[in-house]
């Protein structure tokens, strides 16, 4: 998290206050704290909360660890995957843990029973680790049809082979998964069109835990990143050839070209940003330029963030780069980016057009317009009243105690830690790519504040309804399930690559076509901040009770088409039983 205008450049904590009030009245890299906005507008609520706390009725039960020495990995929270690990129909939710390995703090796996309670089933999964962990990230990496489990770390990443029946195993090292730097987003992609998954891990700062950091009122606080260098991000090629075996990679971080382009992300977008049909890899960097990795279709990448319009803000300058989500909000066929950044900052809503040229419009889209700020992390894009149009939601959390915490604090929080809590926010999407505050309307999200990190979103129920798990750094999971009414009619597509295993097609494309409208989405699960959601995608159609057709562009550029058919159920798509 960039903190222009935060904290005095990082200094040896026993210069004390002296140095740090120096550095402050000099201006080295420092501005006053920007002062909250008042909202200034009426913003219509909806006509009844869109979600309600179901947490304790599930039986989910998670509070997340983290310390209070300022270690700064503790501060960036842990993640969430939601997955069908057993492939019985129903997700399961699979939760990081922070305290490192002398902590009794694990990750846990809870398995979705009939009854949509979940069991945690942890033990003997293989899965109940504990350490630095960062992010989860669910994918088929040997084609057989069962999603495997990486996990990102500071210090590491390990990849979970998932062997049926509940059972993992830790093959990190057969796969040759080596990184020993703080890895932090990661995501998969094909990016060779090979069809075997390939992994991107976005590295994060190269930091120094012996480097304290001091506020400008002398006192310790988590530090910037800018005190600390960059790092390269990682690319692994996918080279498995026994489908169900172990998988296994080598590495082309220097021979693709990302090497030559280090940054500091915390966010990773892996989908087609210029048209091409291949897949490309974005990069939300905190506090430096965005890197937007081309493909270049022969095994490497140029970055080109820069010239897409994608590297700096709608003010021409850096920003905090954290949550990442991905829609088309405006239905005209091409997918728009959105980044969060910090409370005294204005996120940013690139919206795309012409094809591969990105603009940031957050001020036309009516996203200046908010309630109270906040520094968000975990966001997603998710039409939650299937009125046709994608809605947007923000997880908040401060990084700093300067501007004082949010309350009321939902109970559970660390007392240490409520310090940072800010309220989440909701969105709603007007049709046209326009959007109002109706987070004052939803108080099961919003009301109650958290130190918000990570976000996923997936059908938990099976209603047809996008739900949402909540992270918090030093509190409890929340799960929150949508009640939007009234909602429109919709769909659940799940593309599967036939020849691969039935693999998960991640990086496909989707059109769904009605009589008035298309709707546009694209199949990767790895978005928001550090969470892996829903592998099933959700596209609401409003007042269509049926559709004309469905195009999938796969990932290996091939298109198909599927017939029409009546809304409101779940379609399973798979390669080759189309019309080309």
């Amino acid at each position: 998290m960039s903190r222009p205008g935060i904290f005095a450049q990082a200094a040896p904590a026993k210069l004390g206050a002296l140095v740090a009030g120096l550095f402050f009245l000099l201006g080295a890299g420092c501005e006053k704290p920007a002062t909250p906005l008042a909202p200034t507008h009426h913003f219509p609520a909806p006509a009844q909360e869109w979600f309600v706390d179901v947490t304790e009725r599930l039986g989910l039960q998670f509070t997340h660890v983290a310390g209070t020495n300022y270690f700064m990995p503790d501060q960036i929270g842990s993640g969430v995957a939601l997955f069908d690990f057993d492939n019985d129909g129903r997700l399961d939710i699979y939760l990081v843990q922070n305290g490192g390995t002398n902590s009794g703090a694990r990750n846990r796996l809870f398995h979705q029973q009939p009854d949509n309670t979940f069991r945690d089933v942890s033990s003997g999964s293989g899965l109940d680790v504990n350490g630095r962990g960062m992010g989860a990230f669910a994918g088929d990496l040997n084609n057989d049809g069962l999603p495997d489990l990486l996990v990102t770390e500071y210090g590491q990443v390990r990849l979970f082979q998932n062997l049926g029946a509940g059972k993992f195993r830790d093959v990190s090292k057969e796969a040759a998964i080596d990184s020993p730097k703080w890895a932090a987003p990661a995501s998969f992609l094909d990016y060779d069109r090979d069809g075997l998954l390939d992994i991107v891990v976005g590295n994060y700062v190269d930091y120094d835990p012996t480097h304290l950091c001091i506020d400008i009122h002398g006192q310790q606080d988590f530090c910037a990143p800018r005190a600390f260098g960059e790092t390269a991000s990682r690319l692994w090629r996918n080279r498995t050839r026994q489908r169900g075996g172990v998988p296994l990679f080598e590495d082309r971080t220097e021979s693709s070209g990302l090497a030559r382009s280090p940054g500091v992300a915390l966010g990773i977008v892996c989908a087609d940003f210029d048209g091409d049909r291949w897949p490309d890899i974005f990069m939300a960097d905190d506090g430096r330029p965005n890197r937007l990795f081309i493909n270049q279709r022969n095994g490497t990448f140029t970055e080109e963030a820069s010239a897409r319009g994608l590297a700096f803000n709608a003010m021409g300058g850096t920003a905090a780069n954290m949550g990442t989500a991905f829609a088309d909000v405006d239905a005209d066929g091409m997918a728009d980016l959105f980044v969060t950044h910090l409370t005294e900052e204005f996120h940013s809503l690139w919206k795309q057009g012409p094809r591969g040229v990105f603009a940031d419009h957050i001020a036309p889209a009516g996203l200046q317009q908010q309630q109270w700020r906040g520094t968000g992390f975990g966001t997603v894009f998710a039409d939650f009243n299937s009125d046709g149009a994608p809605d947007l939601t923000i997880i908040n959390g401060l990084v700093r105690r300067l501007t004082p915490g949010q309350t009321p604090v939902v109970e559970g929080i660390s007392p240490w830690w409520a310090r940072y809590a800010q309220r989440a926010q909701l969105f709603i999407n007007d049709s046209t790519g326009k959007f109002r505050d109706g987070s004052e309307a939803n108080s099961a999200l919003c009301r109650k504040a958290v130190v918000g990190r990570s976000l996923a979103v997936g059908d938990l129920d099976n209603d047809g309804a996008p739900d949402l798990v909540l992270c918090s750094v030093g509190g409890p999971v929340r799960v929150l399930r949508n009640v939007a009414t009234p909602r429109g009619h919709w769909l659940k597509l799940r593309l599967l690559e036939k020849a691969f295993g039935n693999r998960d097609a991640i990086g496909a494309e989707v059109t769904v076509r009605t009589a008035k409208k298309n709707h546009w989405s694209v199949l990767q699960p790895a978005t928001s901040f550090l969470a892996s959601n829903d592998p099933w995608i959700h596209i609401g159609l409003g007042a269509a009770d049926s559709f004309e057709e469905i195009i999938v562009l796969w990932p290996d550029g091939a298109h198909e088409s599927f017939a029409a058919g009546a809304a409101d159920r779940a379609i399973v798509l798979r390669k080759g039983e189309g019309r080309r």
